[in-house]
């Protein structure tokens, strides 16, 4: 703990006992000071005049009062960081909080879990870390004895040393759902383990999780999200009954098989790819000497890649003309991916962070939730999801909309949903043309990027165990990994380093082409535009007037 820190305790210990007031420090903040964690976020309960006091410790602390509602006053001390270069700055929260009935015994009662069920006095917490704390129950597990004197009616402490959350008593979940999810989050955080009893009651409850507001289920879902792990814990929530109740749209997605090359059901690969999407993202970000060492990688060096259509850069009609991403296939590996993802973070077109983002996984664990939809099977027998992406766009939202997510978040979950196939798509056929990269990155802009880094984790969740075995290859005429990551790689390379011959300005907009042409709005203004960037983009027109030519030309031709 900061000296900092350590100070405002102790000038808030002081302000409590001028008042002649007793304060406890309770629930998660004395739990983390237990586990020897760091903690900004302090919470007093008191029997004396919550708001009142809390004003009196603004001031004394040059902080700022909030009254938040009728449980709590907020008292806000900002701390300046890196104040010579005029930085950031961060803040030290005190909640203060009126006293549950009578006694703090019958407060922590009240209590979500038994590990935040406990309380000491402040001017026992200052005490103990004046002694110099280093987790106390460290010190407990040597037998040396807590040196940190709590009030304890449930036996939390105990529980902390033992890593296990359980329930204060078996009503937890009633009075509160919302507890529900933030238990997965304590568990993640502090790796915890749930014991049985509690797991039942969340079995029992779940629920009632549609009683909660959306507000905030969507801040425990993203904070579930968010840090590795997200697919254990999302399986969490699946075992528990909580998925479905979340995401109802996946109820029959569960124990819907699917054919070669698919490892998993529909359910279970889209929380497989949320956990390739992890591991795929933390490769990316290591050194490039550990990329090469990985499995992954040296998979690439190991395969073969069937039927790589090279075709040599000509002047032909644009399907003729090769695909500049695919030349050099030996050349793609990982390790250019993430040099090329560094090239458009300079670029400032992507963001290393956009690949941990919760909406991200989000998006990660919606991708085919169209499928259901869609299954259908032919004479032969054999299934198929055909529109997926498509059908799955209006459901994705629909869930996007329950959560009351942002716009932004929307969008990338919808263009992840309506796009994803679309990568490995391009690799089919051995070639990826000038056009297909157009048309792909005018569709999808910066974030076509991670469309096509998911494609890979997409591809990884498709083969599961079976990635790079007979079986693939046999069972299936997907692409392999090696051609998935020489699209993917071709398809970056061409947006990062070529984006302004792929994608250069419009030379006509559709109002001054409806306007030169007399033309009403309609599709022949979108055909006719895709007409004139495809010529642009090919390097066959340079100005507006060999646009308007070409557009005049074609509507002769289709009359």
């Amino acid at each position: 703990m900061d000296n900092r820190t350590i100070r405002l305790l102790q000038l808030t210990a002081d302000f409590f006992r001028d008042q002649r007031q007793q304060a406890f420090l309770v629930g998660g903040s004395l739990r983390n000071i237990l586990l020897g964690e760091p903690c900004n976020d302090w919470d007093i309960v008191t029997a004396g005049d919550a708001p009142t006091l809390a004003r009196g410790l603004a001031d004394t602390l040059g902080g700022f009062y909030a009254h938040m509602h009728e449980k709590a006053s907020r008292v806000v001390v900002p701390l300046k960081v890196n104040a010579n270069e005029g930085e950031e700055s961060e803040e030290i929260i005190f909640d203060v909080s009126p006293l549950k009935g009578k006694s703090v015994e019958f407060d922590l009662r009240q209590r979500d879990f038994t590990v935040n069920a406990i309380a000491a006095t402040l001017d026992e917490v200052v005490r103990y870390i004046e002694l110099g704390d280093g987790g106390a129950l460290e010190k407990d597990r040597e037998g040396r004895g807590t040196r940190l004197h709590c009030v304890d009616p449930l036996n939390g402490v105990a529980d902390i040393a033992a890593r296990r959350l359980k329930a204060v008593d078996s009503e937890v979940f009633r009075h509160d759902p919302l507890r529900m999810l933030r238990a997965v989050r304590l568990m993640a955080r502090y790796h915890l383990t749930m014991d049985g009893s509690t797991e039942g009651l969340m079995m029992r409850d779940s629920a009632l999780l549609t009683q909660v507001a959306p507000e905030r289920i969507h801040d425990e879902l993203y904070a579930i999200l968010a840090g590795d792990g997200a697919m254990q814990r999302l399986q969490f929530l699946d075992d528990h009954g909580l998925l479905t109740v979340l995401i109802p749209e996946f109820i029959p997605a569960r124990g819907m098989e699917q054919p070669s090359p698919h490892y998993w059901d529909v359910l279970q690969h889209s929380l497989q790819t949320v956990g390739m999407w992890e591991q795929l993202v933390g490769l990316l970000q290591k050194p490039a000497e550990e990329i090469r060492q990985s499995p992954l990688e040296r998979m690439i060096q190991s395969q073969q890649v069937k039927q790589v259509k090279q075709v040599k850069q000509v002047k032909q009609t644009p399907d003729e003309i090769g695909a500049s991403g695919l030349e050099g296939v030996e050349g793609c590996t990982l390790v250019e991916i993430q040099a090329l993802l560094r090239e458009a973070e300079e670029q400032g077109i992507f963001s290393f962070g956009a690949l941990n983002a919760p909406a991200m996984k989000l998006a990660v664990l919606l991708h085919d939730i169209g499928k259901p939809a869609t299954r259908t099977i032919d004479e032969n027998g054999a299934v198929h999801f055909y529109g997926h992406p498509q059908a799955g766009v209006p459901l994705a939202l629909q869930v996007m909309k329950r959560l009351r997510a942002s716009t932004q978040d929307s969008r990338l979950v919808q263009l992840v949903t309506a796009h994803h196939m679309r990568p490995g798509q391009l690799g089919l056929h051995g070639a990826v043309t000038p056009r297909a990269v157009r048309r792909y990155f005018a569709d999808l802009g910066p974030t076509g990027i991670l469309v096509a880094l998911f494609s890979l984790a997409d591809h990884l969740a498709t083969r599961g165990p079976l990635l790079g075995s007979n079986e693939e290859a046999e069972g299936s005429k997907a692409s392999s990994w090696k051609l998935h990551v020489a699209v993917v790689c071709g398809l970056l390379r061409e947006y990062i380093r070529n984006r302004e011959s792929i994608l250069p300005p419009r030379l006509m907009s559709g109002e001054e082409l409806m306007k030169r042409l007399k033309l009403s709005p309609g599709p022949i203004v979108g055909a006719l535009l895709e007409l004139i960037a495809e010529a642009q983009a090919e390097g066959r027109i340079h100005s507006r007037e060999e646009a308007l030519w070409l557009a005049e030309e074609w509507l002769l031709r289709t009359k």
